[in-house]
């Protein structure tokens, strides 16, 4: 049954047996809390959270209060944020993950029946979601057309580019 614990109680659960598996942030994470010493396995893809997203949430009517010169610096101290985030992590973990492995993590990927399996759960909890909450919805018709449409986009540029520099890296 999943739990949502906090961060300095993962650790302990795990080493004790109470849960039997842990999802965090990434191998940058996941070696600072030491979770390599009390499981091993280390299983990919994350699909459930393709990318860390920081979030301001403001109240609208505060917000529209707000001058537009300190709306647009929260506008462009959020967008530095998300971008130094990330490529802070793309940055840190691929080492990170040298340093899992050679401290005894066993890579694994999920079966592909796992990946799907979660994947169906996934969306009939947003179908139930979008019937129940027309904001959610809305948001979610919007989120899956931009996804239709990036993907096909997203298999021709980065895929593509990708999988062509991974097995060239075998060459050099």
């Amino acid at each position: 049954m999943p739990q949502q614990i906090a961060a300095g109680e993962i650790y302990p659960a795990l080493e004790k047996g109470t849960i039997d598996a842990a999802e965090w942030v990434g191998p940058y994470d996941d070696e600072k809390l030491g979770f390599v010493k009390v499981a091993k396995y280390y299983y990919y893809p994350g699909w459930w959270e393709g990318t860390g997203q920081g979030h301001n949430i403001m109240n609208l009517e505060k917000w529209n209060a707000l001058p537009k010169h300190y709306q647009a610096a929260v506008s462009a101290a959020s967008l530095d944020t998300f971008t130094w985030v990330t490529g802070k992590y793309d940055y840190v973990n691929p080492p990170a993950l040298k340093r899992l492995l050679v401290a005894g993590a066993i890579l694994k990927p999920f079966p592909q029946e796992v990946l799907e399996a979660c994947y169906g759960a996934a969306n009939e909890i947003y179908a139930d979601l979008s019937k129940t909450n027309p904001h959610f919805g809305k948001m979610y018709a919007s989120l899956t057309a931009f996804r239709a449409e990036s993907l096909a986009w997203m298999q021709v540029a980065e895929l593509s580019y990708d999988s062509f520099m991974m097995r060239m890296r075998t060459r050099t």
